[in-house]
């Protein structure tokens, strides 16, 4: 899957993924090679083959990029209507997930912009409780620079796509 040719249908599968699920996993490696998974519920894709998410609960994730700055993200289209319809059908329309390499850059002060981002994807939640926990006070994002895409085949029922 070329990154570039299909950014846009990539950053579609995202919010998707982000719609049924709330959140991504990003996978790292410590420093004795082991890997290990984060989940993520505050990654943006920007236009460019970059992204963001804010960094204010990822503890291990930070760590490991003093020592190695590759990850690979991965979204997953968990929507019910999505997975029954194409049981039905017996394939898929679009892939159920997508994987995302990339190398992950600075940790810095998030830009109005950012935070305006997140504010219009939490907006559902705005007046719960839990929103201003998980979300509330997010000041720092980290970027990422994409690298490579890689849809996830399920035999016959990706075979079409």
């Amino acid at each position: 899957m070329d990154i570039q040719t299909n950014w846009n249908a990539i950053r579609q599968h995202f919010n998707k993924s982000f719609k049924s699920n709330f959140y991504v996993s990003i996978a790292s490696v410590d420093t004795n090679n082991n890997p290990t998974i984060t989940p993520i519920g505050s990654l943006f894709l920007n236009d460019n083959q970059t992204g963001f998410y804010f960094e204010k609960f990822p503890s291990k994730l930070p760590e490991h990029a003093k020592a190695n700055k590759n990850i690979c993200v991965l979204g997953v289209n968990s929507s019910r209507f999505f997975w029954i319809k194409s049981l039905f059908k017996g394939k898929f329309p679009n892939y159920p997930a997508v994987k995302l390499y990339g190398e992950l850059g600075e940790r810095r002060k998030a830009t109005a912009k950012e935070t305006g981002r997140l504010d219009r994807r939490m907006k559902a939640t705005k007046g719960l409780k839990g929103n201003a926990y998980l979300w509330g006070k997010m000041e720092f994002v980290r970027e990422i620079h994409f690298t490579k895409a890689e849809k996830i085949n399920l035999g016959k029922m990706t075979s079409k796509l």
